[in-house]
Formats: structure tokens, sequence, C-alpha cells
């Protein structure tokens, strides 16, 4: 069973007892989260498609990590003009142990 979710812009497949890095989510570690924006569920017996999400579907899981990601480097120039800019920028993230995937009909 696996299910396709929506975070942050971004659709993530997933499925039970793996661990997922998402968009940052202001939750303590250990804490349970429940997420509704459930796109598409394979039961192994069919595919159900929400239009845009499946009613009655979410997944639950498991913070087990707050944290920022490497740092990625934006650097700004313009030649002959003597401007330079260089700045960094490291993205927050949640991670997810994902426990169930719940469908309610």
């Amino acid at each position: 069973m696996y299910a396709i979710i929506a975070n942050g812009g971004k659709q993530y497949k997933i499925s039970e007892g793996n661990k997922v890095k998402l968009e940052y989510m202001t939750a303590a570690e250990g804490e349970d989260i429940q997420l509704k924006d459930v796109l598409v569920v394979d039961t192994g017996q069919g595919t159900i498609v929400g239009a845009p999400f499946v009613k009655g579907a979410y997944v639950q899981g498991k913070v087990v990590a707050q944290g920022k990601d490497d740092k990625v480097t934006v650097f700004k120039y313009k030649r002959r003009k003597d401007y330079k800019v260089k700045r960094g920028h490291r993205q927050p993230f949640t991670e997810l142990l994902i426990e169930k995937i719940i469908l309610e009909a």
C-alpha cells in the first residue's frame, strides 16, 4: 500500500514504515501528525485518485527529527559593474516516520 501526498508545493510517494523529509512543521520530536492532503491511494486491489484530494484518507506519522538541509550557496554578480553578492541558505525540514495510511470509506 502506498499513497501520494502534497506538502509544501511538492508531491511525495510514501508507504508505511518509510522516513520522509517534509517542509518544516511546528511539532516537537515524538509528536504524532496527520497529513490530510492525500492525492492518490493504492491499496493493492485498486487505486483511488482524488479530485483533488481523496475524501476520508489521511496519513499518520511521527516526528523523528527537526533539522536543516545542507547549505545552498547563492552568488549574484553583474560583470564590469563591481556588483557581487554571496549568500547562503539552509532549508528547515521535518523528518517523519510514516506509521499508517488510513482510508475511511
